[in-house]
């Protein structure tokens, strides 16, 4: 743990405490009153010679910095990362991935694209995951995704693609989503997009969690051994609590009841020690078997199918504390795809090739000069011995007498290879021919815009692909211009005509005719977030953290919440009480209970599952009741939902559950768990049932068309 100790070591000596301290100046200077400006008598003017009132104000106008032009709005947190052996030994010099007994402090921000910093959390868009490895060898910054393509092949695009997504510039809405003409407009014209879109437009686009959330380097890059050999690689986050989302109706809820959802979940579990896991994974392609494949590595709107190189997990990072300031530790953390140590370098893709230029020049309009690097949360662990002088920031003092290269009077130092031997851990750039015309073109191999989106359509369940056409339907609706919707939809129906006719349909257009279209059948379980799938695991059920909601009121069954919130605390999940009122309640035993949340201000979309116990909550549920709108936006929402004792009827009277009720528990496929014991007999199987039912996150094969409202 020596590398992350050193790094919270730099860290606490830029921290200050102000605990029981004297106000100053910036300089020191205790200050005798912050109330009142220096004036000329009581009445008169301000004097200029306050310097106390000019710093204050001073600082207070420029306390922002320009927020990200992308990726505005995040979330951040510490944590570790360690390999799990020496396996990538034989493919890097990178020692913090081949070393299993080093341990390398992280700090990973996940975000939104489009959105500003005030916008919510749960809009439908990409998400950011960057991780920054403090190695003993220097920093490195895994750049990723959410996603792992995105929508542009080549980085000279990127200035357009933004412009695009971003409001629309007369009126500056719609604000963090990409419902409207200038966004599409782009689509139609870009067919490059279309995989990209189809991530978009399915699940993938409204995370559950952070801490379920999938992450993608995105690009092909390159692992470098000591001796020069290459191999491409793709790197890919797996979140061990499973990778899983939302759905369109509760993102809808929650961007009102909880705009900041996602970031207080991470913040909450870190703080519950409930520290969120991930395991990384390589695809590693040798560079004699690149042209064997069906696609351009080069190509970053493409993936490898798991089927075809398999994903090799190769260590695990875990996030287990919260930042202490979110200006100084998340707001000013600066990510550059070019920040690479030995043993990892680039490959020519030509969206990397622009990023590695941009992420630069952006931090330093961002944080105010090049020494952005010296803010304690971009501060190496590893020394650094630069020329580099002066200019805006610059918290060193340079004391050696030279700053230029080479030298004789401060001894020939810092030294580069061309004065000594160097040591083994020196970057070296991977050694290739490089030659051709001068010409602004992409390779032929570029051009397949249309087989991967019909891959990534293949994969999903049935129900995910209702999904899609619903968000189709959706963005599509809001864009004013019908030459863009045509445009768009003689798209898709190169990508599937059914799903081109279910949009064309919800648009009130025909739909386009897919004469002379070739469609392949291939698929990827890897893909698909429902179950099951063929072999892949990204669902990884499990209960843990999960949080369930007990709708409660006076003369509950207390006993049987008692038994079932045991029950899921041993599982790693939480149990609310959620009542017509918070505070105390008289429970049917007698005892007090705890309403924590009421029903007037806590949507059913904040929680993973519902319980309906027995007792006297059948008045809160029968029409007109606090709680049926609670328990119907659940249902609808797919969620496993539990009911014991007198509760049990009434989801059948409700249309939830077609499941007659009876001491035994009862299930049936639509994820609703009955039985009519209550208190002390609640059956263990009755809890182990809705356990495995909170465990796989939804019911996706519930028929929400018989419920009554």
């Amino acid at each position: 743990m020596g590398n992350r100790d050193q790094k919270d070591r730099d860290l606490d000596s830029a921290r200050t405490s102000d605990d029981q301290s004297w106000l100053t100046t910036q300089q020191g200077v205790r200050v005798e009153t912050t109330d009142d400006s220096l004036t000329a008598g009581t009445r008169g003017p301000t004097l200029l010679e306050d310097f106390h009132a000019r710093e204050k104000l001073t600082h207070f106008d420029h306390e922002r910095i320009p927020e990200r032009v992308v990726h505005a709005r995040g979330a951040g947190a510490y944590g570790y990362f360690r390999p799990y052996d020496s396996r990538l030994r034989d493919y890097t010099a990178a020692e913090f991935l081949t070393d299993p007994s080093v341990t390398t402090p992280v700090f990973v921000r996940f975000s939104t694209v489009a959105g500003s910093r005030g916008s919510a959390d749960t809009v439908r868009d990409v998400r950011g995951f960057a991780t920054k490895f403090y190695t003993k060898q220097g920093n490195y910054d895994l750049v990723g995704n959410n996603m792992p393509v995105f929508f542009i092949q080549d980085g000279i695009k990127f200035p357009d693609f933004v412009h695009a997504v971003k409001p629309e510039p007369a009126s500056e809405i719609p604000q963090a989503q990409s419902a409207h003409d200038t966004f599409w407009d782009f689509i139609w014209l870009h067919p490059e997009s279309l995989h990209m879109v189809m991530w978009l437009m399915s699940d993938r686009a409204l995370p559950r969690s952070y801490r379920m959330m999938q992450g993608f380097g995105v690009h092909t890059f390159r692992l470098v051994t000591r001796e020069g050999k290459g191999t491409f690689v793709k790197f890919h986050w797996r979140p061990l609590l499973g990778t899983h989302s939302l759905v369109w109706d509760e993102v809808q809820r929650l961007a009102g009841a909880d705009p900041d959802f996602n970031r207080r979940d991470l913040w909450e579990a870190i703080e519950a020690g409930e520290h969120p896991e991930f395991e990384l994974g390589v695809q590693l392609v040798d560079e004699s078997r690149a042209d064997e494949l069906d696609i351009d590595l080069l190509d970053p709107t493409k993936i490898i199918p798991e089927e075809v190189v398999p994903v090799e997990p190769v260590g695990r990072m875990v996030l287990d504390r919260n930042p202490q300031n979110f200006f100084a530790e998340t707001e000013q953390i600066a990510f550059h795809t070019a920040n690479v140590v030995p043993g990892i370098d680039f490959t020519n893709d030509p969206l990397l090739q622009a990023r590695n230029f941009s992420y630069l020049d952006t931090q330093l309009i961002r944080l105010g000069g090049p020494n952005f690097s010296q803010l304690p949360i971009n501060r190496p662990i590893a020394e650094v011995h630069t020329n580099q002088r002066d200019g805006y920031g610059q918290h060193t003092i340079h004391t050696h007498p030279t700053s230029y290269a080479s030298n004789s009077i401060g001894g020939g130092c810092p030294m580069t290879m061309a004065q000594s031997q160097p040591p083994d851990d020196v970057f070296r750039h991977y050694t290739q021919r490089v030659e051709g015309e001068a010409a602004r073109m992409r390779p032929e191999s570029f051009r397949d815009h249309y087989s991967q989106a019909r891959l990534f359509w293949n994969s999903m369940k049935e129900v995910e692909q209702g999904h899609i056409a619903d968000a189709f339907s959706f963005e599509l609706s809001k864009v004013g211009s019908t030459t863009i919707r045509e445009g768009v939809l003689e798209h898709i129906v190169r990508i599937d005509p059914g799903l081109a006719s279910k949009v064309a349909d919800k648009l009130g257009l025909p739909a386009p005719r897919p004469e002379g279209i070739e469609l392949h059948d291939r698929a990827s379980a890897a893909l698909s977030q429902v179950p099951p799938l063929a072999g892949f695991d990204n669902t990884a059920p499990t209960a843990a953290t999960r949080r369930v909601a007990a709708v409660v009121c006076d003369d509950v069954d207390d006993v049987g919440i008692t038994a079932l919130a045991s029950a899921l605390s041993d599982a790693g999940a939480t149990l609310d009480l959620v009542g017509p009122r918070e505070g105390w309640l008289r429970g049917s035993s007698g005892e007090r209970i705890t309403a924590t949340h009421g029903l007037h201000s806590t949507p059913s979309a904040v929680y993973d599952a519902i319980v309906v116990p027995g007792g006297a909550v059948a008045g809160l549920i029968e029409p007109g009741g606090p709680a049926k709108h609670f328990l119907l936006e659940a249902f609808l929402h797919q969620k496993p939902i539990a009911a014991f004792g007198e509760a049990a009827d009434l989801l059948r009277r409700l249309g939830m559950s077609s499941a007659e009720t009876s001491h035994v528990p009862v299930t049936d496929e639509e994820g609703v768990i009955v039985t009519n014991r209550e208190g002390r007999e609640l059956p263990e199987d009755f809890i182990s049932t809705f356990l495995d039912a909170v465990a796989h996150h939804r019911a996706w094969g519930r028929d929400t068309t018989h419920t009554t409202a």
